[in-house]
């Protein structure tokens, strides 16, 4: 499968001054539309088939997966630290008929903490130049309800994307590290899926690549 390039928030920019904020509203405004505007392909095969409930996505870019997620039934909460991406987004839920069911929130990782539970919380390539990613993706495990889904995407450190800047290949992982140093296993959850995934890509100056996704699917069986 061939598909455009993918929306995601990898490290690309780590020389750029500034907060969080600053970095990511300055990328966003550098261009009319920074992502395919098609919602990930790994949340597709793991999110489809899950009962709608209560989501959070977060790193939600400019809407793609939150829009997804709400014409399938969810109402969710979409977080990103960029007013910029949020403004895109939030103009892309009305163009769709989906605003109502979705919350954008702006929120920087480094200070935000969850309150309250979700039934699925999504973290679609959530590659941050400025922490850790076990900080952020810890965040999300954490905001999954017991019963509820933990889905974390991201770049396989082997298989990044060949048009961006990857100075740090510490910020990437595996799916195998993402379980580790996360502590998803038994009793607290049951992991679903654990896996690398290949795809087609095509990059933003139309070039072809081959990319490897790390995939962690997990059920919360009991709270922390």
């Amino acid at each position: 499968m061939t598909e455009s390039h993918s929306h995601d928030h990898a490290a690309t920019d780590a020389e750029m001054p500034g907060t969080a904020a600053q970095m990511w509203d300055e990328k966003y405004s550098s261009r009319s539309r920074m992502w395919s505007g098609e919602p990930n392909p790994q949340l597709i095969a793991e999110a489809a088939q899950l009962p709608p409930g209560k989501a959070l996505d977060l790193g939600c870019g400019e809407g793609a997966d939150a829009i997804w997620l709400a014409a399938r039934g969810w109402a969710v909460t979409a977080l990103d630290v960029s007013a910029v991406a949020l403004e895109r987004a939030a103009a892309h839920a009305r163009e769709r008929g989906q605003d109502a069911n979705i919350e954008w929130v702006q929120q920087d990782l480094a200070t935000w903490v969850p309150d309250r539970l979700f039934d699925l919380v999504t973290a679609q390539f959530l590659h941050s130049t400025l922490m850790p990613w076990q900080q952020a993706l810890q965040l999300a495990a954490a905001a999954v309800r017991t019963g509820g889904t933990l889905l974390i995407v991201g770049h396989h450190p082997d298989g990044l994307p060949p048009w961006g800047a990857h100075h740090t290949p510490e910020k990437f992982f595996t799916a195998e590290d993402l379980a580790r140093e996360l502590g998803i296993e038994e009793p607290e959850w049951r992991i679903e899926v654990l896996d690398t995934r290949h795809r087609l890509v095509v990059g933003p100056e139309g070039e072809a690549a081959s990319l490897s996704d790390a995939v962690l699917r997990a059920t919360r069986l009991a709270a922390q």
